[in-house]
């Protein structure tokens, strides 16, 4: 059994219902789960044995929600102490955007420098591909909670 922290970034509430159903699953599959709609810097490092799921939209412009945007910045610029942390992610875009996939990108990068290490593939759920991003999640969550 994990304890798994999920820092949500959100616009619209989709990436919220979306981490909301893998922590339905990872509880069912005696999982700690935590979710967590405003992070703080220090909720990365509260728990050194803590894994980490990011669950977050990107703007039109490829950007990360303001709601996650400080945990971005203090990865790029104060470079917490992460390294060995274990995450994974789940990102919500729209491929009829040029920059989709950019901030689960960007996030993912910041966490991959600072010597963090990703747990599986990334999830990327395309709001254009007419999947539904419930049935996704489930699949990739039985799968990555295999990895923990």
């Amino acid at each position: 059994m994990a304890s798994i922290q999920i820092l949500i970034g959100s616009i619209y509430g989709g990436a919220e219902q979306v981490a909301e159903i893998a922590a339905a699953r990872l509880r069912e599959l005696d999982h700690e789960v935590s979710l967590n709609t405003y992070a703080r810097p220090q909720d990365l490092v509260r728990d050194s044995n803590e894994v980490l799921l990011l669950c977050h939209s990107n703007t039109g412009a490829g950007e990360l929600p303001d709601n996650i945007q400080p945990i971005y910045l203090h990865l790029t610029r104060d470079y917490p102490r992460i390294a060995g942390k274990r995450y994974g992610v789940i990102n919500l875009g729209d491929s009829s955007y040029s920059t989709f996939n950019e901030a689960g990108r960007m996030l993912d990068a910041a966490f991959a420098d600072l010597g963090a290490v990703r747990i599986g593939e990334p999830l990327v759920l395309d709001a254009c591909s007419g999947d539904s991003p419930e049935a996704l999640t489930l699949h990739w969550v039985n799968t990555w909670a295999q990895q923990l």
